[in-house]
């Protein structure tokens, strides 16, 4: 039944999620944060519950757009479910911002295999990538991902080859001017550190190293599970879901290289959903599928209340 209910993709569905959604969030806010709702923190927490509600109606839009899963609503579902296993990312604003913005430079980077307006596109991507850098140094990393979105789809063209690095001047000339205005410029000496945390002594004592460990290899294999599948049918699908791959590969980077802060593993949760979708639609048991959706479900919950301090 409830299968069924998500396997659709009506409105009804991002409804549902985007009330599940707000609970997490003000739930977590009393009792993970514990420091619940004030008139002072109102605005900023409305925009962070927005970017996240946003967020959802993005991946929705995009695996419909461009076809990365099948018509449903199993990668906002999964999404959802992994903010839950996670809830203290609900907690991490930059995370929480800097994942938007990845999510519309991934998918402007998976438009381009139409082969259409392809410099705007990577121009887009570029620009997106480094607006989110501006919330986490590292997520500069993910220009690797236009590369080779350009070497896939339309490395002919020079210009190409180019556009990102007029992407990163565009945005260095923006935020260079707004920070003159409000007398800031020591933010790019402060925030680009690059620092790596995985190379502290102590990283693998710090609190969620481990279920980061198990997160990132159970997604490892339901991963390579689905590249067999999806290798056995071809298709242009397998390159869209290779793009999706590295963009995981390079969120779990990242949330290596910034674990000491606030891990930013929720970049890696588009990709992870794309691929949750991916490996369901291949059970093709009805009973079957109900029960892997149920015990996602209920383990997201069990480890949300889990991490409450209550």
């Amino acid at each position: 039944m409830i299968s069924s209910f998500f396997g659709k993709t009506k409105p009804i569905n991002y409804i549902v999620l985007s009330v599940f959604l707000f609970l997490f969030y003000v739930v977590y806010l009393f009792f993970g944060a514990d420091r619940g709702l004030t008139l002072d923190t109102l605005p900023s927490d409305s925009l962070v519950l927005g970017t996240l509600l946003l967020s959802i109606y993005v991946i929705s839009r995009m695996v419909k757009t461009e076809k990365v899963t099948g018509l449903s609503s199993f990668a906002i579902l999964f999404f959802t479910l992994l903010l839950g296993v996670f809830s203290d990312a609900l907690g991490d604003s930059n995370a929480i911002f800097a994942n938007f913005f990845l999510l519309l430079a991934i998918w402007r980077l998976l438009a381009i295999k139409s082969v259409r307006n392809v410099k705007h596109k990577i121009f887009d991507a570029s620009f997106l990538i480094c607006a989110a850098s501006l919330f986490y140094d590292w997520a500069l990393i993910f220009m690797i991902l236009v590369f080779v979105g350009i070497n896939v789809y339309d490395r002919k063209p020079p210009k190409n080859w180019m556009v990102p690095f007029l992407a990163m001047v565009t945005v260095l000339i923006l935020s260079f001017t707004t920070l003159i205005v409000y007398d800031s410029l020591d933010f790019f000496e402060n925030h680009y550190r690059f620092t790596i945390d995985f190379l502290s002594n102590d990283f693998l004592g710090q609190d969620g190293i481990v279920k980061l460990l198990i997160y990132l290899s159970i997604m490892l294999a339901i991963m390579f599970l689905v590249f067999l599948k999806v290798r056995k049918k071809g298709g242009g699908k397998l390159v869209l879901l290779r793009m999706v791959f590295l963009a995981f590969v390079l969120g779990a980077a990242v949330s290596f290289l910034r674990f000491n802060e606030a891990s930013p593993v929720l970049i890696t949760f588009f990709p992870a959903a794309v691929f949750l979708t991916n490996y369901l639609e291949t059970i093709k048991k009805a009973k079957l599928r109900e029960l892997v959706v149920v015990i996602c479900i209920l383990t997201s919950l069990l480890l949300f209340v889990l991490e409450l301090k209550l």
